[in-house]
């Protein structure tokens, strides 16, 4: 004797149904699982964790040259070589230190703020990528993720700057009230440099093969902004078309890199910064920041899912 069974059928529920339910769930309470939330509670829950920000930044600058016999001091030597090979390369090979006074100061002021701004693009590409387990496991902003990675960054820029300090004085550099413009132009671009991450953090979130090409990508924009080069020196001696000048001259990182050179190398206070270098400044700061921010919260719910 043989028995059949028919195949179940999937529930269906009708309208009416799933209008009572939600009415159930609203009036208990209940709100939908890894929903996103509203961008003022974002905020809020963000700052409620600015502790674990910092702590996770930290912990991470520690643990990075851990395994190393030098330790913490590769933040600083690893700036400085990369400035000896480009002296060498482009200052003496390639001759562009002609025409442009102190450019042993020049290059390295320009090293060492295009590391940052470079370094936080392509730790913000891998931040939420790289930490799926956490995201996974934890209910917190994930902007959090690519936020610490910058703030860590921050963290070790201090440090390279304070041996800049060391390094300008050596050179002959004198310490002077434009120096306390550093302060303003270090905090423009480290909200850039968050916006920026923010956007790569969401695009590799989905494309991890983004991050294989970040490199080629930075290492071109880093060409194009000024760091072993005048772009002012160059821009006077050939005829580029006006497109391409202009994308010279408005180059978020070669605007955050003249501004650090104004304020601490002597020979660039004797020509006066172009008026457009703050306001620039300050616009590509609230365009990548606030932008970046509301961007990468725009998808907060989609976030490790996949």
């Amino acid at each position: 004797m043989t028995t059949s069974t028919a195949p179940a059928k999937p529930l269906r529920s009708d309208p009416a149904t799933s209008a009572r339910l939600a009415d159930l769930a609203a009036a208990h309470g209940l709100t939908l699982s890894g929903a996103r939330p509203t961008l003022p509670r974002y905020i809020a829950g963000l700052w409620g964790r600015r502790h674990f920000v910092t702590a996770y930044a930290s912990a991470r600058m520690q643990a990075q040259y851990s395994t190393a016999k030098l330790g913490q001091v590769w933040h600083l030597v690893t700036p400085l070589l990369n400035a000896a090979v480009y002296y060498f390369i482009f200052g003496i090979v390639m001759h562009a230190s002609h025409g442009v006074p102190d450019y042993l100061p020049f290059l390295i002021t320009g090293v060492f703020v295009w590391d940052f701004i470079g370094s936080s693009i392509n730790a913000g590409t891998r931040s939420v990528h790289s930490n799926l387990g956490l995201v996974r496991a934890l209910h917190f902003p994930r902007a959090s993720l690519p936020i610490s990675t910058v703030v860590q960054l921050f963290q070790q820029l201090l440090v390279t700057m304070a041996a800049l300090v060391i390094l300008l004085f050596a050179f002959g550099q004198t310490p002077n009230p434009a120096w306390l413009l550093a302060i303003p132009a270090l905090l423009l671009m480290a909200v850039f440099a968050a916006g920026c991450a923010m956007i790569m953090a969401r695009i590799g979130s989905k494309n991890p093969d983004v991050s294989q090409l970040m490199p080629f990508v930075l290492r071109t924009w880093m060409y194009s902004s000024g760091v072993m080069w005048s772009i002012d020196t160059m821009l006077k001696t050939d005829h580029l078309p006006h497109w391409v000048s202009m994308m010279l001259k408005f180059n978020p990182a070669a605007v955050y890199i003249d501004l650090m050179r104004f304020a601490l190398i002597d020979s660039f206070k004797a020509h006066s910064l172009p008026h457009h270098v703050w306001p620039v400044a300050i616009g590509w700061a609230l365009l990548a920041g606030v932008g970046g921010f509301i961007y990468f919260w725009k998808a907060e719910e989609e976030y490790g899912r996949g």
